[in-house]
């Protein structure tokens, strides 16, 4: 779409105000309106100024001045908004230079995809999230000095089989047990095709949708992949809709990696390749139809998988998801079928065009600008210095005899160890000003100082369980 029928769309619309959307460095959409009358073809260029000086991990006081540039691609009309209101995702531009602001997550992706083009190895990326999520009736949680708990609930929820509900009518899903039986045991059925409904009406096509394996709402709706930065926007609008969607029915939504205890996280597989004109370069005649090219990039995300971590499950709460002998893929190995490895090459259509590698690590928590780009730059660290992954697990890792599965190697076990890792390997993530020393020290110092820190010095409740009679 061009900026002259972003405008033709607003007046067929009888749009009155246009928000301008953009993430914070965590990952959270961030954003403020203007009256239609404000969006001109030159606002496609000089953009609209802004205070980031309160936006989390930017600029301080004395710097905060900022804009964000609109991107005539990335226009829809807000299904939720009670007036007509056009969206649009901008990048984010240091107003005096008018250079990208080297912070912006958006920002970040579009380098990478710039990257990967002046290689001459490929054109274009291709990423295709699976991102879970939950749907929940309700949500409380607090914490002080002298007490702590949180609590969530679902009509859902395999504990609440004996509860009074006026009448409980049963049918509800076992733990590990969502995927994924019928109505009435799936209660989300029509909710998650509105949800569906509204991303159609957002640009996004739709694949399918389904329950999950987890109790409680557990969910998953698949989108069309897309081209890496296309991709992220899309990633950001799906989670706004289904938010959104479900807070309009009373329920809410979360896409914290690991809500529940006991039972099944929320992951992200990242379905990866990359293109050269017309030609898919994973596609090959090598272990399970793959290229060179591909085995190489699998080695890339393998070699650099102890700090990649760092962006693609970047919260305290993703390893809890990201645990060895779990349901997560935690094993850094890859394998055709084998669903336990971190890396899966899907069989499921044969075509050279569908050839594909998937990341099974990430979770949802990511922010996905700065997540695909990672993962790319790991990909082609591992395409430019020919990185072989070695021999594929097809074996079930879980009944590994114990000296051999020592043998796989792991991701790391806390974000802690993972921030720890990607202060000593991101010389590869450097490459082409995709990402720079200043934002891999904030990221890191961010993480540490916000997330990190503040849970680790804090008494868990399972801890008074363990030790409160000692």
């Amino acid at each position: 779409m061009t900026p002259k029928e972003v405008i033709a769309l607003a007046a067929d619309k009888q749009v009155r105000y246009v928000d301008l959307r953009f993430n914070d460095f965590p990952g959270t959409w961030q954003h403020f309106s203007v009256p239609v009358d404000a969006l001109e073809i030159e606002s496609f260029e000089k953009g609209f100024a802004f205070d980031g000086s309160s936006i989390r991990g930017w600029k301080s006081i004395n710097e905060s001045d900022m804009l964000v540039v609109p991107d005539p691609a990335t226009a829809f009309i807000d299904p939720f908004a009670k007036h007509p209101t056009l969206v649009l995702i901008g990048d984010v531009k240091d107003p005096i230079t008018h250079q990208e602001y080297a912070r912006d997550p958006r920002s970040i992706a579009r380098r990478a995809e710039a990257y990967v083009a002046s290689t001459g190895i490929g054109d274009k990326v291709y990423i295709g999230p699976e991102a879970e999520f939950f749907i929940f009736d309700d949500v409380r949680f607090e914490d002080g000095t002298n007490h702590s708990f949180y609590r969530v609930d679902s009509v859902e929820g395999a504990w609440n089989t004996g509860r009074d509900e006026g009448p409980n009518l049963g049918h509800k899903p076992r733990s590990k047990g969502g995927y994924f039986p019928v109505p009435p045991v799936d209660k989300y059925q029509d909710l998650r095709t509105e949800m569906c409904l509204n991303l159609e009406a957002c640009g996004l096509k739709i694949e399918r949708q389904h329950h999950e394996v987890a109790t409680g709402g557990q969910a998953e709706i698949n989108f069309r992949f897309a081209e890496l930065t296309r991709c992220a926007d899309n990633l950001m609008i799906f989670k706004y809709v289904v938010k959104n969607t479900a807070f309009r029915s009373g329920k809410t939504v979360t896409f914290m990696p690991k809500p529940l205890f006991a039972d099944n996280g929320s992951g992200m597989h990242c379905h990866w390749s990359i293109w050269k004109g017309n030609a898919n370069l994973m596609a090959g005649e090598k272990y399970a139809g793959l290229s060179d090219e591909a085995l190489f990039a699998i080695g890339g995300i393998l070699k650099h998988a102890p700090a990649l971590v760092a962006f693609t499950n970047p919260t305290t709460n993703s390893y809890k998801r990201l645990v060895a002998g779990f349901e997560a893929p935690v094993n850094l190995a890859y394998s055709a079928r084998n669903r336990s490895a971190a890396i899966r090459v899907p069989m499921g259509d044969s075509s050279p065009k569908a050839k594909r590698i998937e990341f099974r690590c990430p979770d949802p928590s990511s922010n996905p600008y700065l997540a695909f780009a990672a993962i790319t730059m790991a990909a082609m660290d591992g395409i430019q210095n020919k990185i072989h992954p070695g021999e594929p697990l097809d074996k079930d890792i879980y009944d590994l005899p114990p000296e051999e599965k020592a043998r796989v190697p792991s991701t790391p076990f806390s974000l802690a160890h993972a921030l720890d890792n990607l202060e000593r390997d991101h010389e590869w993530l450097l490459k082409g000003d995709v990402f720079n020393e200043d934002l891999i020290r904030n990221w890191i110092e961010y993480k540490r100082v916000n997330e990190v820190d503040p849970v680790r010095v804090r008494p868990h409740p399972h801890e008074f369980a363990l030790y409160y009679d000692i």
